[in-house]
């Protein structure tokens, strides 16, 4: 039984997937909470495996993936053993998920009303027209203008952003305690992308939700994340409050991917980026896997994965740098990364 304030755990969470070229190990011993009412951010390069973490939650990993050990306590339920009958009853009514692209998320034969009511009426056995008003107030609820014409339009007819709206729309229908949002903003601009993360955090405060949000990108989630979880090759490497990854942080890949970001007092033309690539998870490096790529790497960080060396109460980072015998690095990022959060200096 999980504790009253924790709506959601993973434990030791190991998941791989079987290739022609073998084992992919994509998930290798993923730890992490969900409080009541707390956006939680996971952060990560493309391939670090924060959407297959969260594919593992909703009981939607691809026909070849394996959940090879591990845990994910939900309520009463154990979400790594569970059932399809378990997660027909979770989906949409317990825990919803928004989906990176909009039109591949929405079926573009289908009046989006209609997509809508669909599990309304299906799962919940809500009459046709009570059905229909819940659709049209979930639209107005999620800023769609003209809710009750739009209700009989096709995907197509809406712009991108409008397609997320409806697609927030339908994961909030059933009323979810958790919502799960997989780079809900990377296919839109930035104007639009701005919004929908206003909308999502307003709903979020409003609905009392509790929020996974996926993303490769920290600027991103500055204003809305309560606490963050930094993933790369399958392994979380630093987990803290938003205050403590932004303004202390202590992974080396964490301070590579603040680096990363463009800064208001760079130089013209500058742009950091991380050297390298992420490893190959057919043969997961035997120590750290960002030693490659660390500037600060030291001979036992090609040899022994480093475990969590705890900084507070609230923050873990897993680099051997926080060894007591550990050189003293100062962090690169230090007075120079000007964050999105109210554009005040870190």
């Amino acid at each position: 039984m999980l504790d009253k304030d924790i709506v959601l755990k993973v434990e030791n969470l190991t998941i791989s997937f079987r290739t022609p070229g073998g084992l992919v190990r994509a998930v290798r011993g993923v730890d992490f909470e969900l409080h009541k009412g707390e956006t939680l951010c996971i952060v990560g390069e493309s391939g670090s495996g924060k959407s297959v973490t969260n594919r593992a939650i909703m009981g939607i990993l691809a026909g070849n993936g394996i959940i090879d050990d591990g845990h994910i306590y939900y309520k009463d339920l154990d979400l790594a053993k569970a059932k399809e009958e378990d997660f027909y009853k979770l989906r949409g009514s317990e825990i919803g998920m928004i989906f990176q692209d909009p039109l591949s998320s929405l079926n573009p034969i289908m009046k989006t009303g209609k997509q809508i009511t669909e599990a309304l009426i299906l799962k919940n056995k809500m009459p046709r027209a009570e059905a229909k008003a819940r659709a049209i107030e979930l639209m107005e609820e999620v800023g769609i203008p003209n809710a009750e014409r739009r209700y009989n339009q096709y995907p197509f007819q809406f712009s991108g952003g409008m397609r997320q709206r409806v697609v927030i729309a339908i994961a909030l229908a059933m009323n979810p305690d958790i919502l799960i949002c997989d780079e809900p903003t990377t296919a839109l601009d930035v104007t639009i992308q701005a919004q929908i993360l206003d909308l999502i955090k307003n709903l979020k405060k409003e609905r009392n939700l509790s929020v996974i949000f996926i993303t490769h990108d920290l600027g991103v989630v500055a204003n809305m994340a309560d606490r963050i979880a930094v993933m790369y090759a399958g392994k979380i490497v630093e987990y803290g409050t938003v205050d403590e990854v932004f303004y202390d942080p202590r992974h080396p890949y964490t301070w590579a991917l603040l680096e990363s970001m463009p800064a208001l007092e760079q130089e013209k033309g500058m742009l950091n980026a991380i050297p390298g690539t992420p490893p190959d998870m057919l043969f997961p490096p035997k120590g750290d896997a960002f030693a490659a790529r660390n500037r600060y790497a030291m001979k036992i960080d090609f040899e022994e994965h480093p475990p969590f060396f705890k900084v507070t109460d609230t923050h873990y980072a897993a680099t051997w740098l926080l060894h007591p015998d550990a050189p003293k690095v100062e962090s690169p990022i230090k007075g120079k990364y000007v964050s999105r959060r109210e554009g005040e200096d870190v």
